[in-house]
């Protein structure tokens, strides 16, 4: 890669399975927001980032070389994917889902943001949950800038969630879930430091400990471990992943609990991995959908 700075701007040319809309539209994130111009606009670090990209080029504006190493991190630069893809492509159907989403890169996101951010999904459509943690920013953050000619604020941090009265998040269009991140923040404010040392423990004791909390399942114990904690042994199912899975690899009956024992013994390390091509395929090609 060659890295450029240029007009508050960082561009990088020749990078590697890289691919915006697979980036930003495989369920990972909900900060992001696509531009007319195809480009996509977010927040990161409490930075507003900007990220379109012509082939191998990505361009990073409101950036600068300083902000190289947020980047880099964010968005898993260091990451051989061509190896992962490797070890991933098991099969004919793998092997098609990677070639679809094959710029797919598992996000680097902070870990507070991602637990509440995936405790306001649960049964949930992705067009509101966008909009729960927008309200919740605006609200409760901090103003960064306006780019665009549109006002962005910081995610809250736990001290703002848990020194919020229930009533306003629920104006937040929350509902139900108020109560709960109320509760998280607050425990979060005690327990900051072992959640923050998920990433260094197994992927059974981050389930376990996350599952503690109220409004935390299964499924969204898994998605945070994987896209916040670096658990990449970790398998989330979904109805978009049941379904692809229940229509090319599993019997119709099959559990959620089955399915994701199936796909870890399947994919091993690199569960998460397969989780992500495999979703983002059966979404934009509705497979298994009636």
């Amino acid at each position: 890669m060659k890295i450029i700075e240029k007009d508050n701007m960082l561009i990088i040319e020749d990078i590697k399975d890289f691919n915006t809309t697979h980036i930003f539209d495989c369920g990972q994130c909900f900060r992001w927001n696509k531009e007319e111009d195809g480009s996509y606009t977010g927040v990161v670090s409490g930075k507003v980032i900007n990220v379109s990209q012509l082939g191998t080029k990505v361009i990073f504006d409101n950036l600068t070389l300083d902000d190289y190493h947020i980047v880099k991190d964010y968005f898993d630069l260091d990451t051989d994917y061509e190896k992962i893809k490797e070890k991933v492509s098991t099969d004919d159907i793998m092997k098609k889902a990677i070639d679809f989403g094959c710029g797919i890169r598992i996000l680097n996101q902070d870990e507070w943001e991602t637990m509440i951010s995936f405790m306001i999904s649960a049964n949930n459509r992705i067009p509101m949950i966008k909009k729960v943690i927008e309200n919740l920013s605006c609200k409760f953050g901090n103003f960064i800038t306006s780019y665009r000619g549109r006002d962005y604020y910081s995610f809250p941090t736990p001290e703002q969630l848990a020194e919020a009265h229930v009533d306003k998040i629920i104006e937040c269009k929350a509902g139900f879930r108020a109560p709960r991140i109320k509760e998280a923040a607050e425990r979060f404010l005690n327990e900051r430091d072992t959640i923050y040392d998920l990433k260094n423990k197994s992927y059974q004791e981050g389930l376990d400990y996350l599952k503690t909390y109220s409004g935390i399942g299964d499924k969204v114990a898994n998605c945070i471990l994987l896209f916040s904690m670096k658990q990449f042994d970790t398998f989330p199912v979904d109805v978009w992943v049941r379904r692809v899975m229940q229509t090319l690899y599993v019997d119709k009956d099959t559990s959620d609990k089955e399915i994701r024992r199936f796909a870890e013994d399947k994919f091993g390390d690199f569960s998460g991995y397969a989780q992500q091509y495999l979703f983002y395929y059966a979404r934009e090609l509705n497979v298994g959908k009636d």
